[in-house]
Parts: C-alpha cells; sequence; structure tokens
C-alpha cells in the first residue's frame, strides 16, 4: 500500500488569464489531498462523494489517471481512498491535488518510473480533458510546490505572511466559469483581452516584490487584480462580502482565488492581524482557514 499527498494552491495574481497564456503567481497551501493506493482485484475508488469502481461522473479525476496509467503498467485492479482538507470545487485547487496525487501514488505502487515534470504534465492533460480547457499552473505548483511565476515556471521566494481562506460554501465549477469568460470575450474581444492581458502584466510587476517580501506593494497589486476579476464577472455579492471583511480587519490583501463564482478568497495578513482576519471571515457565516505557504509538493506519507 501506497501512500501520497499533493497540496492545494491560491492564486496571488493571474486566474483566467492565465488560461490565455498569460502569467501568474500561484502559491502551494499547507492543505493536502491524500491519496492511498493498494493493488486490488477490482476497482474501487472511495471519498467524501462515495464508492464507486471507474467512475467518469462521480471520481473524474481519478478514473483518468488509472486510465492512463496503463499506458506504463497494467492495472488490472486498485483499491483507491481519498481524504482531502480541501473543499471540493472551491477555488483552492483540489482537482489538481487528487490527480497529481493519484499519479504519484500509482507511479510509486507499480514502480512506473515517472519523474515529477512527467506526473505535472500527465495532471494537466487529465485535467483538461475533464475540464474541457485548464491552464497547466494547478497541477505544476500542486507537484512541486512553492511559489510559481507561470508558464514562465520560475520560483520565487516563499511568502512569510499568514494566509487566511474564507470559503463561501458555494460550489464553483471551473468548466462553466471559464466558458463564460470565453463567450464575453467573444462578444467584447478588445476589452476583455485587454483586462486580462492587464492581469497577466501584474504577475510580472508583482514578481520582484515577492521575491523582496515587499507584502505591502503585493497587496495593492492584489486588490486591482481583484477589481480586474470583477470586472469580467467571476465575482459575486457573497465574494465580495468576504473581501472587504477581510480589509476591513487589517489584511494586507484580499480577493477571489481560483475560477470565481463561489468558492474562496484569500487574504494575506501579518502575523499580528491575521486572527482579526479569521474572526471577521467566520463572522459572515463563512468558513474560514488560517493556513501558510508549504515549499513541499507531491510526496510520499509514512
Amino acid at each position: 500500500m501506497i501512500t501520497c499527498s499533493a497540496p492545494g494552491k491560491i492564486y496571488l495574481f493571474g486566474e483566467h488569464a492565465v488560461v490565455y497564456g498569460h502569467s501568474a503567481i500561484c502559491c502551494a497551501i499547507d492543505l493536502r489531498t491524500r491519496v492511498q493506493a493498494a493493488k486490488h482485484d477490482s476497482f474501487i475508488i472511495g471519498s467524501v462523494l462515495g464508492t464507486t469502481g471507474l467512475d467518469l461522473e462521480v471520481h473524474p479525476y481519478v478514473s483518468k489517471v488509472i486510465e492512463m496509467m496503463q499506458d506504463y503498467k497494467r492495472i488490472e485492479g486498485v483499491r483507491i481512498r481519498i481524504e482531502s482538507e480541501l473543499p471540493v470545487g472551491s477555488g483552492l485547487g483540489s482537482s489538481a491535488a487528487v490527480t497529481v496525487a493519484t499519479i504519484q501514488a500509482l507511479n510509486q505502487l507499480y514502480a512506473c518510473g515517472l519523474q515529477l515534470e512527467d506526473v505535472a504534465g500527465m495532471a494537466h492533460s487529465i485535467e483538461r480533458e475533464v475540464q474541457g480547457n485548464a491552464s497547466p499552473t494547478d497541477t505544476y505548483v500542486s507537484t512541486m510546490g512553492g511559489v510559481m511565476l507561470v508558464p514562465e515556471r520560475r520560483k520565487l521566494k516563499g511568502l512569510d505572511c499568514q494566509i487566511v481562506i474564507g470559503n463561501t460554501g458555494k460550489f464553483s465549477s471551473t468548466k462553466e466559469l471559464v466558458s463564460n469568460v470565453a463567450k464575453l470575450r467573444q462578444e467584447f474581444p478588445e476589452i476583455i483581452d485587454t483586462i486580462l492581458g492587464d492581469i497577466g502584466k501584474m504577475a510580472h510587476i508583482a514578481e520582484e516584490h515577492v521575491n523582496r517580501k515587499d507584502y505591502g506593494t503585493i497587496g495593492k497589486l492584489m486588490n486591482v487584480n481583484q477589481g480586474l476579476l470583477d470586472a469580467i464577472g467571476v465575482g459575486g455579492a457573497e465574494l465580495s462580502e468576504l473581501v472587504y471583511a477581510a480589509r476591513n480587519a487589517g489584511a494586507i490583501s484580499s480577493k477571489i482565488t481560483g475560477a470565481g463564482g463561489g468558492g474562496c478568497i484569500v487574504a494575506l495578513a501579518g502575523r499580528e492581524d491575521a486572527d482579526e482576519v479569521f474572526r471577521a471571515i467566520k463572522n459572515t457565516g463563512a468558513q474560514a482557514i488560517l493556513t501558510r505557504n508549504t515549499h513541499e509538493g507531491v510526496r510520499m506519507e509514512p
């Protein structure tokens, strides 16, 4: 039996723009999905969603991983158990984490010899197949850990500040939201392309400030990024309530993370303000999660 885990992620900059080739800064967080895999005489996948065999409706990512891994080793049956600290459909990279952790668990269980770059590449192809149009960002950061500028794949300095996540509890469909932005872009290409380009430029401007740990400037840029995400229609009243609750409680910055339309916001806070930001988010009725940046990507567990 093998157990592997992979981290979730937050976007500091660049969600939606990264789908169109623009840059983003993404940060692995210390909330993980664990996948336990053992050889078996049939296919059994168990999670909070239920227990199934190969099932592209209930467990599409894990089922696709098993299908793709057949190219490396014949898998006649495997029992997989998934446990996650990441809420599903929240913008924290839950699908990337389960995909990456499953690939690595099967890679180790069947001695397939895949390297980390191979794991990240396969995970991206699976996300793209399931979602229709997916950036390689989530799967790459979940595999490698740390803070990354993508698609350049430059590793930046880690974050020392606290990360406070606010979860609306409202499911967010990445596929649907990416499709909605694409439709808006078709209708108003000059406007939407400019906005997406500006979001990408912010990631490049922010790179040096992340490496210098200049959280004041990072915060200002993140807040501008939030306004541009609202402009392309991926915000909403519930998300805005959390964004401003965090800012009013002393957060350095706060913005949507991930596809939007529900799911989560992320706030950066100094150590002296993190508890107050946590309480402010919780007082709105949302789930509040205090976490941090992690340098570890996918890993074997004892």
